[in-house]
Formats: structure tokens, sequence, C-alpha cells
């Protein structure tokens, strides 16, 4: 035990020196490394991650990417789904985490995905709806789009949001078993 606190202690020293680097902590969380989605879009965006990891590994795999891509609408030989994992698989494992899946949504955003690329269709999932979202006053629907990316504390705002639907949902319940409990009432009596 003193021997691997000797050396935790050695490498903090070398650390505070600048003669050793920090070790990146392995945790990955969507809303710090992404921010430029809103909480709503990452959530669903794991929602249609999970809805086709079939394998419930926590990966996409090349088949479960295939049946994505036909029930989207745009089948892909096998070759295309390769080059369509590799063009955004970091750890070259063969298979989409959910990181590499948000990265295909931060790419297009970005316009770095080629126009003949398979992941193209899978990013137009995340555009904004004009119908929904507006113009709001601005020249092209492009800037309205990076108007409602860059909103100010969109997190906190849509936290809110979900805390008093939540609290809605509850005062809800309570009126539905409030009344229950009268209707109850008059029964037993």
């Amino acid at each position: 035990a003193g021997a691997e606190l000797s050396a935790k202690l050695c490498r903090r020293q070398d650390i505070n020196e600048g003669a050793a680097q920090p070790r990146r902590a392995a945790v990955f969380n969507p809303y710090t490394e992404f921010k430029e989605f809103s909480r709503r879009q990452i959530k669903d965006m794991e929602r249609m991650f999970r809805l086709y990891d079939s394998g419930r590994d926590g990966y996409i795999d090349l088949m479960e990417l295939k049946l994505m891509m036909e029930k989207l609408g745009a089948p892909q030989t096998h070759l295309g789904l390769k080059n369509m994992i590799k063009e955004v698989d970091e750890d070259f494992d063969g298979k989409l985490s959910f990181r590499e899946f948000l990265l295909i949504f931060h790419k297009a955003a970005a316009g770095e995905l080629e126009e003949d690329s398979g992941l193209l269709t899978l990013a137009k999932l995340s555009e904004i709806d004009v119908s929904i979202e507006g113009v709001k006053g601005a020249k092209s629907f492009f800037e309205a789009k990076v108007q409602a990316l860059s909103s100010a504390s969109k997190f906190e705002a849509e936290i809110k949001a979900e805390q008093d639907e939540r609290k809605r949902e509850e005062e809800e319940r309570k009126h539905r078993r409030a009344a229950f409990r009268e209707l109850k009432s008059a029964f037993t009596q």
C-alpha cells in the first residue's frame, strides 16, 4: 500500500510541475461535450439510439445500422454501411457508441458530412422544423437555426420546463386520487 501511495504522490507532483499530463476521465457527458444541442435534442437522440440498439449493448453495430437506415427509407449497401461507421468511428471498434452517434449530428451541423453520405440522412432527423420554430425575424432559415441553437441558458429553461411538467402531472394525480376517494366514500356508506 505504501508503494502505491508513493507512486500516486509522485505522479501528482509530476503533474503539478508540468512533467506529466493528467489522465482524462473516461466519463462521457453529452451535455457538456455537445453544447450546440439542447437537452431535449440530446434526449431525443438518445431515445432514437436506444430504439435501434436492439442488442442493448450500448452500441449500434452494422446490422442494427442497416435496419435503422432501412426504416428511415434510405437503405445502404454493406460497403456503404461500413463507410458510414468508419466516418465517425473514433475507437475503431466497427460499431457506433452513443458519443459517436451524437458526433454524426455534430458533423452535420458543422457541414463536415459529404452530400452522398448515408450519415446525412440520419442527421436530417435533427433539423429544426420551421413551422414550429418560425424564423423569429431572422433573414433566413439558417440564421433561425443558429439562433435556436445558441439561445442563452437553454438548459436551465428546459430543466425548469421539465420540472414544471412533473409538478403539473403530480397535481393531476393528486386531484384524481381525491376524486377517487370521494367516489369510494359514496359507495362505502
